[in-house]
């Protein structure tokens, strides 16, 4: 958790503020008992009430003074630690927005929520524990034991017994209770996963009737990690009472031992009240490490966890010197490329040479497991390759700033992604300073125009949150009409005409031409329909090229894309 107080130094001069104000506290909460010793033994006993006046109304004072700092303390103690959470979860989120899809994989999205909101929430609360407690607990234990032993050292000697016990049991607690709040954060993971799994494939469990057994799922996570929530908070119940008697039995020593020595006249009744008061000051102060102690296991848990995602040195970096790009404007060239998953006994690809240059249409096909959508993941960099080299404009994509490379690409992904907002926010994530007029001529081209202006709002019609209120064709065409606003130098179609019907996959090709004979067009389908016009077709299998030409030079040339155009079309269609 330390080494996240680094995130503190903006904030330095708000936090000596605090010390300052709270050091001034405790000395305040310090002198108030002396002042109530002083009135009792020189004020009431002597029935002297000009002196209880005057050191009445200055203890007033006092107390105000106290009263005072506490609240300050207290208001920039909360504005540092929320603010010491937001920018923690400000890093937190544009170190995972740098992470490539492995370091996703390796995390895993359920755990990246909850230590964003969860462990940063636990990390937050504990440091202004900390900021609130860490000078007045030391100064109000030290300073209550000084001034404890000023009034009577004799009975001072009841702390030798009491302060180990506490030292003891804080310390015992805090061993047991660590370990089970690193696992209680796993199993909040788990939660999170289960529920994920649940609400985002919500259709699949309906459609295969298994609610019953993702009730069971779930019910398992959740019982889980109850039983390690109750276990952890067993072990710090128990604290709190045994501090509360502990401080009560050495009340009831103080006043013992204290009536002993004031029937003797070593002790006045004043300096027993007041010696009182240091106890309470001390025990409450163990109260308050107790606290801490309770919370810094727990946020400690939380910050090896935020610690691990900010430590997590993305894979993909961006070089150093870039390179600017030739005069080649959307060529793309694949160089004896071979690239492997980590942990994969096989390289999804391997030894894949190619290239697509602008006014071209290049289209991959291949079967299920072949390596298509592997391939063109490459080329935005999602992944980095293993040998070879892939050049975009004439430069291997290593060595081009990640910003720059994905601005020439216009990329539709397999599964179609739609963010809450309306359509034409949607449309103009490809390019946000797009016009109203390039939004409709995105959407004509992509064949969406007519389902939009069915719609009530048109162009202003609500996505709902996963664009669950459009249909799956929808979704593809809003998508496509996303990449094409943006007019970008290549174009990466990966099996986006899927889930359209063969006579609008037509009309969408067919408007598709005009709209980028000037930019490099790479399609990944399983529909033979769809590759058929492509001026070179790739043939995957298994990861390896096995063919590469059009359509009529594959069908004499490569066995495998025979047998995909033969389960596909009919003899007379081939013929």
């Amino acid at each position: 958790m330390i080494k996240l107080f680094r995130f503190l130094k903006p904030y330095a001069s708000y936090v000596a503020a605090i010390l300052v104000l709270l050091f001034f506290q405790a000395l305040a909460d310090l002198y108030l008992p002396t002042l109530m010793s002083d009135i009792v033994d020189k004020g009431i006993m002597q029935g002297d009430t000009k002196y209880i006046l005057n050191i009445g109304g200055f203890m007033l004072i006092v107390a105000a003074g106290s009263g005072v700092c506490v609240i300050l303390a207290s208001f920039l103690a909360a504005r540092v630690s929320t603010s010491f959470g937001r920018d923690i979860r400000s890093k937190v989120f544009s170190r995972v927005e740098s992470f490539s899809l492995n370091e996703f994989d390796k995390l895993g999205t359920a755990s990246l929520v909850t230590r964003t909101t969860n462990d940063i929430t636990q990390v937050q609360q504990t440091t202004f524990m900390i900021l609130r407690m860490m000078v007045s607990a030391p100064i109000m234990c030290i300073g209550g034991i000084i001034m404890a032993v000023s009034k009577d050292a004799k009975l001072s000697l009841i702390f030798a017994v009491v302060i180990p016990i506490l030292a003891a049991i804080i310390l015992v607690v805090a061993k047991k209770g660590v370990p089970l709040f690193k696992t209680n954060q796993k199993r909040l993971d788990k939660l999170n996963l289960v529920l994920r799994e649940n609400l985002t494939g919500i259709r699949v469990i309906r459609a295969f009737n298994r609610i019953d057994d993702e009730k069971r799922r779930f019910t398992k996570a959740n019982k889980d990690l109850t039983e390690t929530a109750i276990k952890v908070n067993k072990i710090m119940a128990v604290l709190m009472p045994i501090m509360m008697i502990i401080m009560n039995f050495t009340s009831v020593s103080i006043i013992w031992f204290g009536g002993i020595r004031i029937d003797n006249g070593d002790m006045q009744v004043g300096s027993m009240m007041a010696f009182l008061q240091y106890a309470m000051q001390i025990m409450f102060s163990f109260i308050m490490v107790s606290m801490i102690f309770v919370m810094i296991p727990k946020a400690e848990a939380s910050a090896v966890r935020i610690n691990e995602v900010l430590d997590t040195i993305p894979e993909i970096k961006d070089p150093e010197n870039p390179k600017n790009s030739s005069n080649q404007r959307g060529s793309v060239e694949f160089k004896d490329v071979t690239f492997s998953y980590p942990g994969a006994e096989q390289p999804a690809i391997s030894n894949i040479s190619f290239s697509a240059k602008p006014g071209e249409v290049t289209a991959i096909i291949g079967g299920t497991g072949s390596g298509k959508s592997t391939l063109i993941s490459l080329i935005p960099r999602f992944y980095d390759i293993d040998s070879g080299s892939i050049l975009v404009d004439g430069v291997d994509i290593r060595h081009i700033s990640q910003e720059v490379l994905r601005e020439k690409i216009g990329f539709v992904p397999q599964k179609a992604v739609l963010f809450t907002g309306n359509i034409t926010d949607n449309i103009r994530y490809g390019k946000e300073n797009a016009t109203l007029e390039e939004v409709a001529h995105a959407s004509e081209i992509a064949q969406a125009t007519e389902f939009i202006s069915d719609m009530k709002d048109g162009f202003d019609s609500e996505i709902a949150q996963g664009g669950t209120n459009v249909s799956g064709g929808q979704k593809q065409r809003l998508s496509i009409a996303r990449a094409l606003v943006r007019r970008p130098e290549i174009y990466i179609f990966d099996d986006s005409f899927s889930a359209l019907d063969f006579k609008t996959d037509a009309k969408l090709r067919a408007a598709l031409k005009g709209e980028t004979k000037e930019s490099t067009v790479i399609i990944v389908a399983q529909r033979v329909s769809t590759v058929m016009d492509a001026d070179r077709i790739i043939v995957l299998d298994e990861g390896r090229i096995e063919g590469i030409g059009n359509h009529k030079e594959l069908l004499n040339t490569c066995e495998v894309y025979r047998e995909i155009v033969s389960s596909q079309l009919s003899e007379e269609e081939l013929a």
